[in-house]
Formats: structure tokens, sequence, C-alpha cells
């Protein structure tokens, strides 16, 4: 049997790379920046694909994908690969469920107390000669409450490092018993209840037709007056717009954003905000 091609089609880890370029009976290339109409002329000759999120694998890559029997993802979201497609083409899709989960639940924390003591905005302060101490009091996490939306992997580690902090912890997910929650420390409530009880709500579920702009316009207008807002898992999740008029006029306190519906996010106006 000869080798079995790879196409790795994003940048991966060192350790990754060495891996798979040490490996025997496979052959593995490296090769990126592709766009759609490149990938399928390129994934024809390939028996698997590597992606992580710079990458679409779409139903026309898939198409063109004569050989293809497996697509990798190098992380956690598929949202961008055409799962069902794949799947009735036979093709298998795997991912990687626990890549980067201690990472975000941290990355998430770290932006609860960026968000509560408004460190980014007092730096920034500081460093273009102010002193306005009291602009920039903060919050005490303690006794607050956080709602998490999706208690996957992350989200399960976002609240055991919460209620380390003394915060009350009340999350959603469809999929989670309320014997799991309980478990856990945690209150299991319905997402319009979460959404209005909440003073941070921390997303971490997938994007998928379900989940796009879980936090709408609705949604958003309904958290309570003050509440702050942190996105470390998909851009599609939020409603951008109705994000940046709440901001805008002050009905929420802020946001930490690490992803955006189209990156870079280079023309988003909620850049221009400093509560962001």
């Amino acid at each position: 049997m000869g080798q079995k091609r790879i196409l790795v089609a994003d940048k991966i880890s060192p350790e990754g790379k060495a891996f798979l370029d040490g490996q025997k009976n496979i052959a593995a290339e490296h090769i990126t920046g592709l766009d759609e109409s490149a990938l399928c002329e390129k994934i024809r000759d390939y028996h698997a694909v590597i992606v992580r999120s710079a990458t679409t694998i779409s139903a026309k890559v898939i198409d063109a994908a004569d050989r293809l029997e497996v697509i990798g993802r190098a992380g956690i979201g598929v949202d961008n690969i055409d799962v069902d497609h794949a799947t009735g083409k036979g093709i298998v899709v795997l991912n990687t469920p626990d890549a980067n989960v201690t990472t975000t639940a941290e990355l998430t924390l770290a932006h609860l107390f960026s968000l509560s003591r408004n460190l980014p905005q007092a730096n920034r302060s500081v460093k273009q000669g102010e002193w306005k101490r009291a602009r920039f009091m903060g919050v005490e996490l303690s006794g607050k409450a956080l709602g998490i939306i999706g208690y996957g992997h992350i989200g399960r580690i976002v609240a055991a490092k919460a209620l380390a902090l003394e915060m009350q912890v009340i999350a959603y997910d469809p999929f989670v018993t309320e014997e799991k929650f309980l478990a856990d420390g945690v209150t299991g409530v319905g997402l319009d209840e979460l959404v209005s009880e909440a003073d941070y709500i921390s997303l971490h579920c997938p994007l998928n037709d379900k989940t796009r702009n879980i936090m709408n316009a609705e949604r958003i207008n309904a958290m309570k007056p003050g509440a702050r807002l942190i996105n470390c898992a998909r851009g599609g999740l939020v409603d951008e717009e109705a994000l940046y008029d709440a901001l805008s006029k002050g009905s929420l306190a802020g946001a930490a954003l690490d992803v955006f519906s189209r990156e870079p996010p280079e023309d988003s106006p909620l850049l221009t905000l400093d509560n962001v």
C-alpha cells in the first residue's frame, strides 16, 4: 500500500508538523494561504486535509476532492467545514475537542478581570500622562452572577474557576442535565433567564444554524443594565450591530471579544468604542 497524502492547509504547531513529517506511512505537505479556487485544484491529489480556522472546506471543495477520506480540524469548532456534505460523501470529519480548552478558559478569566477593573483603559490613560483614578474604579467579582452559554469542556472549566472566585454561576446548555449542573455547583437555567440575571455573560457554544446570533438584539437589550459580555467562542454568535448600540448608549458596561463575525474586523464600529 502506498503512502497516504495529507494536505496541511493551515499553520500548525512545530510539534504537530514534526509528528506528521516523521510518519513513514503518510506524506504530509504544508501549503497555506489557499483560496477556495486554489484549494479545489490542489485537494484533488490528497487523501486527507488538515485545517484550523483560516481555511474553509466548502461543499465545492469537497466535490473537487476525488480521493479525500478524512477532514481533520486542528481545534474544536467545525463551522468552517460543511460537515453534512462531507458525511454524505462518506468523508470522515474529525476535530480535537480537548484542544486549547484550558487556554481558552484562562483567556476568558483574563477578560473577566480586565472588564471588571478597566485595565486596558487605565493603562492607556496613564501612558497618555493622565491620572484619573476615580474614572477607572472597578467592581468586585465576588458575589456577581456569571452566566455561561454552552457548558462543554471550556464552559465547565470557566465555571469551576469562577466558583473559586466566589461568583454565582448559572448556565444554559440544552444538552446538559440538571443533575450535572448541580454536581458542579452550577444552577442550570433557561436562556432568557440567564440573559436577564447575569452580571457577566460568557459564550462557549459552537457556531451552527441554531446558535448563530444567539445573542441577538432582543437578548442583548434584555441584559441587566451595566452587564458585561465575553465572547471567546465564535464571532457569529453575537449580533455585533446590536452590541455596538447597547455599548454606545451605556446600557452595557463593556464587552471583551476574542472573535468577530468578520476577521480581521477592520471596519467594525466596535473597534471605536473604549469599553470594548
